[in-house]
């Protein structure tokens, strides 16, 4: 205590200590003390271990070590873990124990903490676009975890597609939802295998950013409808082939039956003649009763062989047929339960919501793309399949107009175009990129009630708008290091997948609260991008001091930020924009 009364203490984590007392306000660290973790404890609790590895993604630090071997350790820092409610920090090692021993359960449970804190601010930042915006946009991707080809110790993992090579690790599906204020907030982020490929995982991020948002457009039930009875037109076409077949294969074995009972009396004929011949001592001439009979018998073996070729060709389609048959009877109960489902949606969603799903090439498989559409999503994403695609650029008139929509891009555009074998009719982008060695070729799909091919600069400039999750992924990789795995076990690797993204949004909340105060030394958090605040503002020494009045950080001198202060608000967050478009006041009791 000084002689001005107020409490002065050092940290060499300014604005990781910021960001300890924005958690305190908002509650997280409250509710991650509160959960049940089965462990031991002796001089730190498994929860501070586990609130430890939080802070040291905040902090970007690329391997667990670096909680203790750094320059200046974050377990040496008492102010720091003042700011986030602990009386001090445990080793690394202890830390590494502690995620071991986590159950995939209580992982879980942590998990659902940092949803709940993020709650308002999602809710928040969904009411903010639909007022600016009239609708949500999400955008998914895969990004791979490669670990080392000889590993052994990390479980689950496999080869498959990450960064242009076949590498040894995992796949993470994430969404992100467009905000007006952030510009980026993380939904959700699953853990797969690395052979996981994107045709398969579209669902699933959907669902995901449904259960996360909690709002969802209305399901397009009469699209399904409709493709369900082209489904059952085309299943009774088959049955009826599948009969016509049947009575083929009948047929081809009757004939097959016929041959074989000609063959076999030829041939005790053809025995009975040379036994004659043989008693007799009859010579065999070529114009002979014998010979003849051999003739006879070698041509109804001939008979025999074409029919039985008939009859197994006859069998195959007949199979093929039933192949077709029971995958058509599985894609129409499919499609039936898909319609139950989605009826069922729409009947508890008394409030749908005009959302965008903007997905990479690799997602634009006709299956993903029809879900997305009887799901209720105005869709935007790239054709997957090479061969349709060289199909599309002969259907291209020769003295076709194509408008440049970027330096060296330009498109060609068909409204409601009818892609082969895809059940509705979509629009299609072909786009032609320029440069001085050769043309590249690939095309844009989009499907909604957006008039796209009216405006292509317009169209080609918002799907490009999905580079946001590209940056977002190459930041959680740079700053964060996603990539680095520092656990090896299934349930502490989804939970530091899950505080890495939690971390990029909570920062950008964390600004939100800190902009609030607006004193002339005052640290302009709000200009300063995520890598800075991460690797130079959250390393930087500083004072924290407070009275009973307030509470502030001073940079120090010999930082990069000396001179500039930031004062830590009483209250956990403003609100953008809520429900009822009046500003909400939150704290901890609340949130």
């Amino acid at each position: 205590m000084s002689q001005d009364g107020a409490t002065h203490l050092q940290t060499q984590h300014a604005l990781l200590a910021a960001w300890g007392e924005f958690a305190q306000r908002l509650g997280l660290v409250q509710r991650l003390e509160a959960v049940d973790l089965h462990q031991k404890q002796y001089q730190h609790t498994p929860q501070t271990k586990v609130l430890e590895f939080l802070v040291a993604a905040l902090a970007g630090l690329e391997h667990l070590k670096d909680i203790s071997r750094a320059a200046h350790p974050l377990d040496q820092d008492r102010t720091l873990a003042h700011a986030w409610g602990q009386t001090a920090w445990a080793d690394y090692s202890g830390v590494s124990r502690s995620l071991k021993s986590l159950t995939m359960r209580e992982a879980e449970q942590i998990v659902q903490v940092l949803e709940a804190s993020s709650q308002l601010f999602i809710t928040s930042a969904i009411n903010l676009a639909m007022l600016a915006e009239k609708r949500l946009v999400y955008d998914g991707d895969l990004t791979g975890l490669a670990v080392s080809k000889g590993s052994t110790t990390y479980p689950g993992v496999a080869f498959g597609h990450m960064d242009d090579q076949i590498r040894l690790g995992y796949q993470a599906a994430v969404v992100s939802l467009h905000s007006p204020v952030e510009g980026r907030i993380w939904l959700s982020v699953d853990h797969h295998p690395g052979n996981l490929v994107s045709a398969v995982a579209a669902e699933g991020m959907i669902l995901a950013a449904e259960k996360r948002t909690g709002v969802r457009p209305r399901r397009r039930t009469e699209l399904l409808e409709q493709r369900l009875q082209t489904v059952k037109q085309a299943g009774q076409t088959l049955r009826q082939k599948q009969l016509d077949r049947m009575q083929k294969v009948h047929q081809a074995q009757e004939s097959l039956e016929e041959a074989g009972r000609a063959f076999a009396e030829w041939q005790a004929r053809v025995e009975d003649l040379a036994a004659r011949y043989h008693r007799q001592q009859r010579a065999e001439r070529p114009t002979g009763q014998l010979a003849n009979a051999r003739k006879k018998l070698a041509s109804l073996q001939k008979r025999a062989e074409r029919r039985q070729k008939a009859n197994a060709k006859a069998e195959q389609v007949l199979a093929w047929t039933d192949g077709l048959l029971a995958e058509q009877s599985a894609e129409e109960q499919r499609l039936q339960q898909r319609l139950a489902q989605f009826e069922q949606d729409n009947h508890s969603n008394s409030q749908p919501v005009p959302a965008v799903f903007r997905l990479d090439a690799g997602f634009g498989t006709y299956e993903n793309l029809a879900l997305l559409i009887e799901m209720g999503y105005e869709v935007y994403t790239k054709l997957q399949n090479w061969r349709v695609l060289q199909c599309l650029r002969k259907q291209v008139p020769p003295d076709a107009h194509w408008s440049e929509v970027d330096h060296q891009v330009y498109m060609w555009a068909w409204a409601q175009h009818p892609l082969e074998n895809f059940c509705y009719p979509i629009d299609v982008g072909q786009e032609r990129f320029t440069d001085e060695d050769h043309l590249t070729y690939c095309a844009l799909l989009h499907f909604g009630d957006t008039p796209v091919t009216q405006d292509l600069p317009e169209w080609f400039g918002f799907y490009a708008g999905r580079q946001t999750i590209e940056a977002g992924i190459k930041e959680s990789k740079q700053v964060f290091f996603l990539h680095r795995l520092k656990v090896r076990t299934h349930p502490a690797i989804y939970l530091q997948e899950n505080f890495v993204l939690f971390a990029a949004n909570f920062i950008r909340w964390a600004n939100s609260w800190l902009e609030t105060d607006r004193n002339d030394h005052r640290l302009p958090v709000e200009h300063l991008g995520i890598k800075e605040l991460v690797r130079v503002a959250a390393h930087t020494s500083a004072e924290m001091v407070w009275n009973s009045d307030i509470k502030f950080l001073k940079f120090s001198d010999y930082s990069v930020f000396a001179g500039k202060v930031l004062i830590l608000p009483n209250f956990a967050y403003q609100l953008p924009l809520p429900l009822a478009k009046s500003f909400v006041f939150c704290d901890a009791s609340t949130v």
